[in-house]
């Protein structure tokens, strides 16, 4: 793989730069898991979309601009390099988005993917139930056809920007009397709909970036279900691919993290153990290589490829590593570590960083359950 840049590929690069110095809000705005917080980061997901920025690979008809891989992983680099914030949609365009762009109608396309990028509808993902989390073939939740309608009844948990989101996507069982993965039909919805209910779950750090979802009685057009009905299990898959894949967690992220840390060590070289340097290294070399893997995927892609379960490997990679650096950049803070604010009254992202990388292995499944994805799928081991 060829690993320098065409001009065009430098001057697209030039102009990210140059629009995200402009624009990137110069003081940071309040974490995107409280209300106040997750307001600030929909008025930045517009002003994106105001520099036509929302999702560079979409076409231009769903308010894109109809560049490739190679270029989205530069826009990548760049947005990470201005330190930009966290992204209030990345369910609807990283996961939902591109899941709709290959199984969703011309009709739902047009509906759907050009208010997400233009964040104007901001998407909640609702996979797990209370018996349902890395195994989604146990969902009960339950959907039954009512003319053109679908009356939906159940609960979800640990759904993601469900708190302050628009509307929701999942799984719901539409064949009452079918088993794991049969029956189950891929359906979006309104959170502000009659009959459902959040409530949010506090975190950690007591704000809410989840909720649990209760369905009463709450119906649903029959025109929000991607695929046909009993196919949202493959649909899924297809999402989950996503998630754990190319999109969800970018290079960039990573290489900006290793960056920071790289500099925290830094300032705390003097009083830092020899096993701290080889911690912060191994991290840095470990989010290069991630880059350079993902740069290889993309073009693997743009070449007619695709992803199967090699996704796993990428979840397990990117979860490991995002634990790893953040428990060693609160090695190195050491007792400020567990301090909210630090000395010079800033906040400590570090800290928040560490509370969220202990879920890394577990959201988007499981690393356990990625690891027999692997040992089946890829290498062919025995169930």
């Amino acid at each position: 793989m060829d690993l320098a840049y065409t001009p065009e590929q430098q001057a697209f690069r030039a102009e990210v730069r140059a629009w995200m110095e402009a624009n990137v809000p110069r003081e940071p705005l309040l974490t995107l898991e409280c209300e106040q917080g997750y307001r600030q980061h929909v008025e930045w997901e517009r002003k994106l979309a105001s520099g036509n920025w929302g999702m560079v690979t979409w076409s231009e008809a769903y308010g894109g601009r109809g560049l490739d891989l190679i270029q989205w992983l530069i826009f990548e680099e760049e947005y990470y390099r201005a330190g930009a914030p966290l992204r209030a949609n990345q369910n609807g365009i990283f996961l939902l988005g591109p899941t709709i762009m290959e199984f969703g109608t011309d009709e739902q396309k047009a509906r759907f993917l050009t208010p997400m990028a233009r964040g104007e509808v901001i998407w909640a993902q609702a996979w797990s139930e209370p018996n349902a989390g890395s195994d989604m073939a146990a969902i009960t939740s339950k959907a039954i056809r009512d003319g053109d309608h679908y009356v939906i009844t159940g609960q979800k948990t640990w759904s993601s920007r469900a708190s302050f989101a628009d509307w929701g996507f999942g799984l719901f069982r539409t064949d009452p009397d079918s088993k794991r993965h049969k029956g189950l039909s891929f359906i979006l919805f309104d959170l502000n709909a009659p009959g459902v209910t959040r409530r949010p779950i506090r975190q950690l750090h007591g704000d809410p970036g989840f909720a649990e979802l209760f369905f009463d009685e709450v119906r649903v057009p029959v025109a929000n279900r991607i695929a046909g009905e009993g196919e949202g299990w493959n649909v899924a898959m297809a999402t989950a691919g996503f998630e754990r894949g190319l999109m969800l967690r970018s290079p960039a992220r990573f290489q900006a993290a290793a960056a920071r840390l790289v500099s925290l060590f830094r300032a705390h070289e003097a009083k830092a153990s020899p096993a701290a340097r080889e911690q912060v290294m191994q991290a840095w070399m470990d989010a290069q290589a991630y880059a350079y893997n993902t740069y290889a995927v993309a073009s693997q892609i743009m070449a007619g490829g695709h992803i199967g379960a090699e996704a796993s490997l990428n979840k397990i990679f990117w979860s490991e590593l995002d634990r790893a650096m953040h428990r060693t950049a609160m090695q190195l803070l050491g007792a400020a570590a567990e301090l909210r604010h630090l000395n010079d009254g800033g906040l400590n992202g570090w800290l928040e960083g560490y509370i969220f990388s202990l879920s890394g292995p577990i959201y988007a499944g499981s690393n356990e359950i990625q690891r027999n994805i692997i040992a089946e799928r890829l290498l062919g081991l025995p169930r």
